[in-house]
């Protein structure tokens, strides 16, 4: 008895064993983290390739919902509220799903995330968003189903779905603006010099608020001292900005100064170019 039941579980064993044989997938999952701005991304969806088939009105027919990928639905997390395609959507993790047409793609943002393939029921009240969007034709064959974050900016990107012959191109609007400035005027109860460093900075790279800008470099240079050439340079070139070209280029000598006792070629050299430039 004790044989037979050995020679079961060895049987059950070896059985188990030979059942875990790992083979590719045909469509691979991928997952995406993007940061744009002050917000985070994250995509995750399957990728299956066009492998001589047509796909646009056979594979996939005009006028049906698709997962948007392969296998589970593709799903669209962001950690802060952003306009999707014109539209305002908050925070929060999506399905994408899709009902392609020949000139367009009706792409919808829906709350359950938790279909394999499309839902068995559609319900509208779980449509978060939806825009249309047209169809593009791809610069060349795109073999693998791609979704990409392409032409990122601080406020804005595109999110481009691209497959066999054709694209598609969302626009996505973020907040970055409002959650900057939000946590300047949060960090500037207690600010140290980074944080005025950094306040400073992004103003002057927006182009806004100049004059506040200028204050608070000011105020860096004055609590980390004469030796923050690289703090004297962001003042000189905002005083710059502000049309103050004879404080700029007092405070650009001062960078200079320092930079050369700290042996830093780099803002010597850029300091000397700006007083040449801004002497003129």
């Amino acid at each position: 008895m004790n044989k037979i039941l050995l020679l079961s579980v060895t049987f059950l064993a070896s059985y188990i064993c030979f059942g875990q044989v790992k083979t590719p997938q045909l469509s691979p999952r991928a997952t995406v983290q993007q940061t744009v701005g002050l917000t985070n991304f994250e995509l995750d969806y399957s990728r299956p390739s066009v492998r001589e088939r047509k796909i646009f009105g056979e594979l996939l027919s005009y006028g049906e919902m698709w997962r948007t990928g392969a296998n589970k639905n593709t799903t669209l997390s962001f950690d802060t509220d952003i306009t999707f395609g014109g539209k305002e959507v908050k925070a929060g993790t999506y399905a994408v799903f899709t009902k392609i047409n020949k000139d367009s793609w009706d792409i919808y943002l829906y709350s359950d995330t938790e279909n394999w393939g499309t839902p068995e029921k559609w319900e509208e009240e779980k449509v978060v968003s939806s825009i249309s969007v047209p169809v593009e034709k791809a610069a060349s064959k795109v073999e693998t189903f791609t979704i990409s974050f392409n032409d990122i900016g601080t406020e804005t990107f595109n999110l481009v779905f691209a497959w066999s012959n054709i694209q598609l191109t969302i626009a996505v609007d973020l907040p970055t603006k409002e959650l900057t400035e939000a946590s300047i005027l949060k960090t500037m109860n207690g600010p140290s010099d980074r944080d005025y460093y950094g306040a400073a900075n992004y103003y002057l790279a927006s182009g806004e608020n100049l004059e506040e800008a200028l204050d608070y470099i000011k105020k860096a240079v004055e609590m980390r001292g004469e030796e923050a050439f690289w703090y004297l340079r962001k003042q000189a070139l905002i005083e710059f900005q502000l049309g103050q070209k004879k404080a700029a280029i007092e405070t650009a000598k001062r960078s200079l100064s320092s930079a050369e006792k700290a042996g830093n070629k780099d803002y010597v050299n850029m300091n000397k170019k700006s007083i040449e430039e801004w002497s003129k």
